[in-house]
């Protein structure tokens, strides 16, 4: 069978993304399930992460948010067995690619999918809900009454994190990157308290935030990206400067940032401890690192998937594409042209 691999060239820029054939093991580890894959959705490959972990190959399995039916189980799987419908997230060291017509994968990265959710929308969001709930939960300790800043509120992550927000009683401002994404903030239900447009140049974001909160600042920022330099490429140049942000948290806030190579310099520390405000780094794949971890990570996938299924999360989805577009979509994903998209099995 096939599936979509990342080629790696001796840098990021010159990887390739291919579709090559691959074999799905006859026999089953204990705990192993094999997955009839319905849909999977692409999202960004972290390549350097992979370099990091010492992970690198000369390919690189691309697609690992995966929903589908179960074929066969390992002699002591207690939690699935065959015909099961499933959602899941393939771990950082897997050689299978979730765009292959079937995956193994352990029985602990695997939960059920409610019968109510299509199979699009539970590949589609099961990893930016499990971003969502990693950083406004476990990250920033989350609670009724909070205010919340998400950055690039029109983003899959973003979106989600606002829904996930409101359910629990925060009130939310977001930043529009677009007049079409300020325009969609606008329209979302629940409401957000105020979008701040900062695609347009009048518009401030410290400003906004202070006049909104009565000049306290918020509790919780969940950024997108930080502007690092003054002469940044075009797609981050409406990122916020950290001084930016540091000045608009309130006291005792928390700040979530995928910034992976953020640095703070002395005055920044000061500011954050003035504040007794804290930084945190979102980064979801720790849950996949230890064992003692298993347990909270297949509660907060069953959650995510029954608030998808009761429409308490309601993630915005591209139309999916065919197995013969995924080279051209995944090129588009990586280089930031659309957020994510989703194949279907046909």
């Amino acid at each position: 069978m096939k599936g979509l691999y990342c080629k790696l060239g001796e840098t990021a820029a010159e990887a390739k993304f291919v579709i090559q054939e691959t074999n799905v093991p006859s026999a089953l580890g204990s705990n192993q399930v094999k997955v009839q894959v319905k849909a999977c959705a692409l999202s960004p490959l972290d390549i350097k992460l992979h370099e990091d972990l010492k992970l690198q190959t000369d390919l690189v399995p691309v697609g690992r948010e995966v929903v589908g039916i179960v074929l066969q189980v390992g002699p002591k799987v207690t939690f699935f067995q065959p015909d099961d419908e499933v959602v899941g997230i393939l771990p950082l060291d897997t050689e299978m690619s979730g765009l292959c017509d079937a995956v193994v994968i352990n029985e602990h990265h695997l939960v059920q999918k409610p019968e109510k959710l299509s199979w699009v929308e539970a590949a589609g969001a099961i990893r930016d809900g499990l971003r969502a709930y990693t950083a406004l939960h476990t990250l920033a300790r989350m609670a009724s009454g909070h205010t919340l800043l998400v950055l690039d509120g029109a983003s899959p992550l973003g979106v989600l994190a606002i829904q996930l927000a409101h359910y629990h009683g925060v009130k939310v401002l977001a930043s529009a990157l677009s007049s079409e994404d300020q325009k969609f903030l606008e329209e979302l239900r629940p409401s957000v308290a105020r979008v701040i447009g900062v695609w347009d140049a009048k518009v401030d974001l410290v400003d906004s935030c202070l006049e909104e909160t009565g000049g306290l600042g918020v509790d919780i920022v969940m950024d997108s990206g930080v502007r690092l330099h003054e002469e940044e490429p075009e797609a981050r140049r409406l990122l916020p400067y950290k001084h930016d942000i540091i000045t608009l948290l309130g006291v005792g806030g928390h700040w979530v940032t995928t910034e992976q190579n953020l640095q703070l310099d002395p005055p920044d520390s000061r500011s954050l401890f003035l504040k007794a405000a804290s930084l945190s780094f979102l980064n979801e794949e720790v849950w996949g690192a230890s064992s003692a971890r298993q347990g909270r990570y297949l509660h907060i996938m069953k959650d995510i998937v029954e608030k998808l299924s009761t429409g308490t999360l309601r993630p915005q989805l591209e139309d999916p594409v065919p197995l013969y577009d995924a080279i051209v979509s995944m090129e588009m994903v990586q280089k930031k042209q659309v957020r994510k998209r989703l194949v279907i099995q046909l």
